[in-house]
């Protein structure tokens, strides 16, 4: 039995292109586009709302951990931290890009739901 969280999926009906929009505006505009998205999601499509939710808490989540890896380019450590979490920041949106655009609620692993 695995102790470490997991990214969870659900399948859910919705538009499934601005599900996945949701989760790729986050490389253009950070957490504005999944905001965004949350704003204009109409109040029956329970598909784009979670994605968007899921996706905003993840951005969040990336950009308190930008600012701490800047903090920490003052001793050097940062320099190494931001490139990795720019490439984990990819690579799990592109994968919750995929999902939603299957109709999956996807849900980033070892992130909270602040919202």
């Amino acid at each position: 039995m695995s102790t470490q969280p997991e990214a969870t999926t659900e399948t859910v009906e919705g538009d499934t292109t601005l599900a996945a929009l949701s989760h790729a505006s986050a490389l253009v505009a950070s957490f504005l586009g999944p905001l965004l998205f949350l704003i204009l999601a109409d109040d029956d499509d329970d598909l784009v709302e979670r994605n968007a939710k899921n996706s905003l808490n993840f951005q969040l989540i990336i950009f308190i951990a930008m600012v701490v890896s800047g903090l920490l380019t003052v001793v050097l450590v940062g320099f190494l931290l931001l490139p990795l979490i720019g490439l984990l920041d990819l690579v799990l949106v592109l994968i919750a890009t995929l999902r939603a655009n299957n109709g999956q609620v996807y849900s980033y692993p070892y992130t909270p739901d602040i919202l």
